[in-house]
């Protein structure tokens, strides 16, 4: 049953690999990851010397890198991607090379597979655009309103389409926004943390108003064990924690976990192409059996405490990294 997971090192991945270690311990467990500004080595530190872990550093992009550590493989998740919505305004075709290129890669190995039962192809709600009303479905049209979502619909799609054409065993899933430990700090939840932490105002686009269905990195993993043994190739299935607030409303619970006033809250200029709601139909994957167990509230008071507990994690990100400061002066004009 060895499981390749690409992008391990990130937040996600690097959390679903720790998921897999604990469940299925006699499982061999490959990373692939090119360890970019977001993923770190260091998250997986804990599962140093663990039988059958290894970590090999490389992209998704390199077919080299591909074969070495599909080979001999059961399972891939593919978790690699660039995924933040604001970086993509700035640099499209990065996106478009790791998430729809890599992804090509990535299939075009697995068809050349003997061992492969598996392939699952990490996807998001993004791609259905924005929901006024009602909640996507599995079969709904893809409307993605930004390049990120417009990468991750189009690895989406072609991996689809290797199942289609090939026959591979490809499936799909499409998640709401995950939170939890070792995100690295400019999504919206640890950025606005730490800031709290350090008394630094929290960025908040527009009317505070958009929002976001929220789903813990760890109802997340539960989800993508189940679906590789149990889930059905071709197939599509939506992965939401049924948690929709809106972000003003978010930056409030944060301030008050933290314990800082909402004074710290600094309206600034709304992003373009901003999708005003998610929301998703989770029926398909409640009827296998799976189910979010982590409760909303719980789950951010613990996120919170994380970031509180582990400063020399997220430090180093915001104050000595490049990538953080660069894009952070850019996007907010200092």
């Amino acid at each position: 049953m060895k499981t390749l997971v690409t992008g391990g090192a990130g937040f996600i991945g690097s959390n679903f690999v720790r998921h897999l270690a604990r469940t299925h311990p006699d499982w061999p467990i490959v990373v692939l990851d090119k360890l970019t500004y977001a993923g770190r080595r260091e998250n997986l530190q804990d599962l140093e010397g663990h039988p059958g872990f290894e970590f090999v550093q490389g992209d998704i992009t390199d077919p080299q890198a591909v074969a070495r550590t599909m080979d001999g493989c059961a399972y891939v998740v593919n978790f690699a991607a660039e995924t933040h919505v604001d970086r993509s305004l700035y640099d499209a075709g990065s996106f478009i090379h790791t998430d729809v290129h890599g992804t090509f890669v990535l299939l075009e190995e697995a068809r050349r597979s003997r061992t492969l039962r598996t392939f699952v192809q990490i996807s998001t709600d993004e791609v259905y655009g924005s929901v006024p009303t009602g909640s996507s479905r599995e079969t709904d049209p893809l409307m993605p309103r930004n390049p990120y979502s417009a990468s991750k619909a189009g690895a989406d799609r072609l991996a689809y389409s290797y199942w289609a054409t090939y026959g591979l065993p490809v499936l799909v899933t499409r998640a709401s926004n995950n939170y939890g430990s070792h995100q690295f700090p400019e999504k919206i939840i640890p950025l606005f943390v730490t800031h709290a932490i350090d008394d630094i105002p929290v960025p908040l686009y527009g009317d505070g108003l958009n929002v976001r269905d929220w789903l813990h990195v760890d109802d997340h993993c539960r989800a993508v064990e189940m679906l590789l043994t149990q889930g059905a190739p071709g197939e599509t299935y939506n992965v939401g924690g049924g948690n929709e607030v809106p972000n003003i409303e978010l930056t409030k619970r944060i301030l008050a976990l933290v314990g800082k006033p909402e004074s710290l809250i600094q309206p600034v200029t709304d992003r373009m192409g901003h999708d005003r709601r998610y929301s998703l139909d989770c029926s398909k994957l409640r009827a296998m059996g799976w189910s979010p167990q982590v409760p909303f509230e719980r789950g951010l008071a613990e996120t919170v405490e994380w970031y509180r507990a582990h400063p020399e994690w997220w430090r180093p990100l915001k104050e000595a990294n490049p990538a953080f400061r660069e894009h952070y002066q850019r996007h907010y004009r200092g």
